[in-house]
């Protein structure tokens, strides 16, 4: 084996995925899977877990399923419970369960916002804080693999309480990645794009899904210049972040999806000015449009940029 093959080698390790018995989290638990660790499934639905379970250990994984509704202390506790009792360990979390309630500011209601923010937001903070506790006792370190997404980095249109989720579990990435240094564990944030239920329903890209369904290739501006692909295409980061090729690699948020792999940049100022004793509104009004007001900054996720000659292949 060479050096680059057991640096991801994971045998001997144990990981939680929340949400994955179907799509992204089913992708993340079949390669933590092949690449050696046993995996408890999690999904609150129990059918969906128990055939995620059975797709691992068909394929020669070690996998068992823990039903709940990650949000909860107590339901983060039976995960790393399950973990410790059926394969004596845990080493890996990946905080991956969420859900969408997707409307405009003026027609979201409390409901709607509270039940996003309870499953990605409080389900990433209770899961990796059982996480945290059981790996600082275990004393072997570990790792914190947060799922993010492109709204959290740049906001979306109709997406409120997903994208101020997803922004704040960026933030806890980098926050629990000093805490945590100490303990040897490392904690990320990936940022995936891929086909999924939650990408379908946008018009640029819904062609090209229905085509990828009926076996045909996703094209190479989406699968280069968009970084997007399929589920698949965006599992590696997680068996990689999860191994010894990964110990120096904290507070992080990395894409992937499709062809790319990408680094984000931590929010930073891109410009500055300055007045003696102070500002005044007036005086900002007259600094602004040569000053810090010459680089205001872009929001959205971008659409995809599709070139005027292509087409859905075999359409």
């Amino acid at each position: 084996m060479d050096s680059s093959a057991s640096a991801v080698d994971l045998h001997g390790k144990v990981a939680v995925v929340t949400g994955s018995g179907r799509g992204l989290g089913l992708a993340y638990a079949a390669a933590l899977a092949q690449a050696g660790a046993a995996v408890v499934v999690n999904d609150i639905d129990e059918a969906a877990a128990a055939h995620a379970v059975e797709t691992l250990t068909k394929a020669g994984g070690r996998a068992v399923a823990e039903v709940a509704a990650v949000g909860t202390g107590e339901a983060a506790d039976r995960l790393v419970a399950r973990a410790v009792e059926t394969f004596g360990r845990l080493d890996v979390m990946v905080t991956n369960a969420g859900i969408l309630r997707d409307r405009v500011l003026w027609k979201m209601t409390d409901e709607d916002f509270d039940a996003v923010i309870a499953t990605h937001l409080r389900g990433t903070f209770t899961c990796a804080r059982a996480a945290a506790v059981h790996l600082r006792a275990q004393g072997e370190g570990g790792r914190l693999i947060l799922v993010g997404s492109p709204a959290g980095q740049r906001g979306n249109f109709g997406q409120t309480n997903y994208a101020a989720a997803k922004a704040g579990i960026a933030a806890m990435a980098r926050t629990w990645s000093m805490e945590l240094a100490r303990a040897r564990i490392t904690v990320n944030a990936i940022v995936p794009v891929a086909a999924t239920a939650m990408t379908e329903t946008v018009p640029a890209f819904a062609p090209y899904v229905e085509a990828m369904r009926q076996g045909r290739p996703l094209p190479e501006f989406l699968r280069k210049g968009e970084g997007f692909g399929t589920v698949e295409d965006c599992a590696a980061l997680v068996p990689f972040l999860a191994s010894d090729a990964a110990r120096d690699v904290t507070g992080q948020c990395i894409g992937i999806g499709g062809d790319r792999l990408t680094l984000w940049s931590h929010p930073q100022e891109v410009k500055a000015a300055y007045a003696d004793g102070g500002w005044s509104p007036r005086s900002i009004a007259a600094a602004w449009p040569g000053s810090v007001g010459a680089e205001l900054q872009s929001v959205g996720v971008p659409a995809p940029k599709v070139p005027e000659a292509a087409g859905v292949a075999g359409a």
